[in-house]
């Protein structure tokens, strides 16, 4: 039986897999089509998620093929400058296109042993015997998820991962309600060749969004520029790609030319519409990415936002399926990511609303651009748009009690370059804390105080805070609460 079904090869799926192999899990991941289409939604990593791609070793190979940039203050089409205060070591995001992110995705996920099948289209789930224990042992049953292909075949697993967008089907077959607000707009998005010069496609773009913030051509690359321009109402179905004489049309009606485009490498829309799954979780099978969450792409939120939820969700499956979790450790992926993903969706509505061409959200746009020229106002939206400011609830306590902690420099090293493996790591200041028995899930490194400015910190493998203090017994119950039981 294959511990782990992971539905989805995008960078959710991939990351997911990933974190599941560092704690020798065996996975699988299934992926519909046969080969990567090359659309590129998502352009870039925030902060948040190069911190993430630090805290696996796998940030070298971002910055080797991608460009940085600093998306501070950027909302709603408005830009600011980057804010001073934000709490981060790494104080920009990468901007790699989505293949080639799922590229590098992929061949971290080969290299830890993950199996990845592609064209195979999952069209159901058997969960018959999904109860939380397991009788493993010689001739024992074992719980788990029936998953069947389109050709016939049937695969069982002790969990299955739905990673398949925003249609997902893994939703639908377990009949999570997806509540939201249907898309009331509608955006084409492509890349395609330009015949008009560089310089006077850049005029015009410059013109036209004075007022009109949902449009743009970008300059090309290897001959070829990314347009986006408003669709003509809301389609029926758009899982249907555009055609580009729809492109030109739309960008004749719009900028008064067409640029005289061709040549299309894909055609795709987006709507506004907002959805979340109401569970997260049914019983052994789980929602990540898109597939829990749909909204509009203001703020280049949406892959950072799965890639996220997979760095929360890896850690504590594996410790599920190698069985030390604690009690209700892997429900604790919904207690931590709704709330997350729910916050994405007010935020990129608000974004849409500033985007109109009203004269109200003209006004609204302008009175929030000053008020965002205040440091502060600037922070806040910064941090909300690169995730650097989620902060778990984990209770009472310090004030660094479920925030990530920024990468620092220790005697050892940088703190994020000992956070490779995906395991738990005590920070200890005080140098007479110990994690006897819990050794197999955390590393011990012995820091200074002023290295630290707390006596000493227990991060999850995710990198949040779970504990800061300087007493054994008091981390103690903190380490059975994430970590489960010492091991004698």
């Amino acid at each position: 039986m294959i511990d782990v079904i992971v539905v989805g090869g995008g960078p959710t799926g991939l990351m997911l897999a990933a974190e599941l192999r560092l704690h020798d899990v065996r996975v699988v991941v299934l992926e519909r089509l046969t080969e990567p289409t090359g659309e590129s939604r998502g352009q870039g990593l925030h902060t948040r998620s190069v911190e993430i791609m630090d805290q696996r070793g796998l940030l070298d190979r971002f910055l080797a093929v991608s460009e940085t940039f600093q998306a501070g203050g950027l909302f709603g089409g408005i830009r600011k400058p980057w804010p001073d205060a934000l709490d981060t070591a790494h104080p920009y995001g990468v901007a790699t296109p989505q293949p080639v992110t799922e590229r590098l995705l992929q061949e971290h996920a080969l290299e830890l042993g993950t199996e990845i099948r592609h064209g195979c289209e999952v069209v159901g789930l058997n969960r018959s015997t999904e109860g939380d224990e397991e009788r493993d042992g010689a001739g024992g049953a074992r719980a788990g998820v029936t998953v069947e292909l389109a050709d016939g075949t049937e695969l069982r697993a002790r969990y299955v991962v739905g990673c398949d967008g925003g249609r997902s089907t893994v939703r639908k077959l377990l009949g999570v309600g997806f509540p939201g607000l249907p898309a009331t707009v509608e955006t084409l998005l492509g890349e395609m060749e330009v015949a008009e010069d560089p310089e006077t496609v850049a005029a015009v773009v410059a013109e036209v969004r004075r007022t009109q913030l949902r449009f743009g051509v970008s300059p090309p690359e290897n001959g070829v520029c990314r347009v986006v321009v408003p669709a003509d109402g809301v389609s029926d179905d758009r899982s249907a790609p555009p055609t580009l004489e729809e492109f030109r049309q739309r960008l004749r009606a719009v900028a008064g030319t067409d640029f005289g485009v061709h040549t299309p490498r894909w055609l795709s829309r987006f709507g506004d519409a907002t959805r979340q799954a109401e569970h997260y979780r049914a019983g052994r099978v789980l929602l990540a990415g898109d597939a829990a969450h749909i909204h509009p792409p203001t703020g280049g939120q949406g892959l950072n936002l799965g890639v996220q939820d997979a760095f929360n969700l890896g850690w504590k499956l594996a410790a599920t399926v190698n069985g030390w979790a604690p009690d209700g450790l892997l429900d604790s992926y919904h207690t931590e990511r709704h709330p997350v993903g729910a916050a994405v969706l007010d935020n990129t509505r608000a974004q849409i609303a500033l985007l109109g061409t009203d004269p109200g959200a003209t006004a609204l746009r302008e009175l929030f651009s000053k008020l965002m020229d205040f440091e502060e106002v600037n922070r806040y939206v910064t941090g909300l748009i690169t995730a650097v400011d989620v902060r778990y609830d984990f209770g009472d306590g310090h004030p660094l009690l479920g925030r990530r902690l920024r990468d620092v420099e220790l005697k050892q090293g940088r703190l994020y370059s000992l956070m490779h493996a995906g395991r738990g790591l005590l920070l200890d200041g005080t140098g007479r804390l110990s994690v006897a028995g819990w050794e197999d899930r955390v590393d011990h490194v012995v820091a200074t105080a002023q290295e630290l400015d707390v006596p000493a910190v227990l991060l999850r493998p995710d990198g949040h805070v779970a504990w800061a203090g300087e007493e054994q017994e008091d981390l103690r119950a903190v380490l059975l609460r994430w970590f489960g039981a010492a091991r004698p």
